[in-house]
């Protein structure tokens, strides 16, 4: 049986909780949906009061009111009971939580390599064996992200695609761009994994901060 297929209302609702900050050709091509729908629609929430836009400096995005994270989670909540896909994604956020603990100490070590006299000295970069460990590290989360993935995208469309845009991240460091494991800029390690974190949250309604 095919992944069921998240219909575009949801989706463009759904697309800031997920990009954070985020500008309709984001989301267009997060989900791929027609740019000037998402804008269309993203205006008829914005007059709900549902999602607001927010410019800084020369850049502007569009984020969730707390309306509308309510109304996201309502909309997910009724998408898992119409496919019978909560069981699998209760379990890939169960399987997910210590991996998380994981990526957390694994961001550090790429961050932050102590030396004797200064336990939060800057990874400088220079030390190939400490890199290379914590890149061991990311290819090791990679793998296992698969395994917590695979089966709710299966179910539901829109989880799929995590783990490969985390291994293309991760291809991209080994051919030496650095900032793909942690860059909020790009499409980096860091941020396939945090937008997958608010996913789980968001498709189960669990506040950040909530999962014991």
């Amino acid at each position: 049986m095919p992944a069921h297929v998240s219909v575009p209302d949801d989706l463009v609702l759904h697309g800031p909780r997920v990009l954070g900050f985020a500008s309709p050709g984001r989301i267009a091509d997060r989900f791929g949906l027609d740019r000037d729908e998402v804008e269309d629609r993203l205006l008829e929430f914005a007059a709900r009061g549902w999602v607001v836009h927010t410019r800084f400096a020369d850049s502007g995005g569009w984020s969730l009111t707390e309306a509308g994270r309510v109304e996201d989670e309502r909309r997910m909540a009724a998408e898992l009971e119409v496919t019978g896909a909560r069981e699998h994604v209760v379990e890939a956020h169960t399987r997910f939580l210590p991996l998380n603990k994981r990526f957390g100490k694994v961001c550090t070590d790429w961050q932050l390599r102590p030396t004797r006299t200064e336990p939060l000295a800057a990874n400088d970069h220079t030390d190939w064996r400490w890199d290379e460990r914590v890149l061991r590290a990311l290819a090791t989360l990679g793998r296992d992200l698969a395994a917590v993935t695979d089966p709710p995208a299966r179910c539901l469309q829109r989880l799929d695609g995590y783990s490969d845009r985390y291994l293309a991240a991760l291809a991209r460091v080994d051919h030496g761009e650095r900032r793909w494991v942690d860059s909020p800029e790009v499409d980096s390690c860091h941020t396939v994994w945090v937008q997958l974190h608010e996913d789980l949250l968001a498709t189960l309604g669990i506040a950040r901060g909530a999962e014991g």
